[in-house]
């Protein structure tokens, strides 16, 4: 599939020095947990349940903030850092996983948990399988 993502990381006239391809996926499956972590937080707060729903919203909210930082700083590659791309994909995991352990616990009641835990997981893989081309 060619995504934006993919077009303009073929268009960028440097060097890229990490894998494109994975890259491109990583950058595409951030923008979509981002997007599901605040459309989840969003649907919680509309919740008879709101109450019980505090911790994942507030995991939503963290997520989808480390996602959205994550994928803008590895769409920049003009003075490119590893060791900033390194520990901002570690933290984006981490970030993924709490927050889809979190949803998950909920998914069985609330459709937008389990849509918003998946998007976190595709997210979590991602960021590892980008991780493991940084060297």
């Amino acid at each position: 599939m060619t995504t934006t993502t993919t077009a303009m990381l073929e268009a960028h006239p440097a060097g890229i020095n990490l894998d494109r391809g994975k890259l491109a996926a990583a950058i595409d499956a951030l923008i979509a947990c981002a997007q599901a972590c605040t459309a989840c937080a969003d649907s919680c707060l509309s919740e008879s349940s709101v109450a019980e729903l505090t911790k994942c919203v507030r995991t939503d909210l963290d997520c989808a903030d480390i996602c959205a930082t994550t994928a803008r700083v590895l769409s920049r590659h003009t003075g490119y850092d590893a060791d900033i791309s390194r520990s901002l994909l570690e933290a984006c995991a981490t970030a993924c996983k709490s927050c889809a352990d979190e949803c998950e616990g909920h998914a069985d009641m609330h459709e937008h948990c389990r849509i918003c835990a998946e998007a976190c997981r595709d997210c979590e893989r991602a960021c590892r399988d980008l991780l493991a081309t940084i060297s």
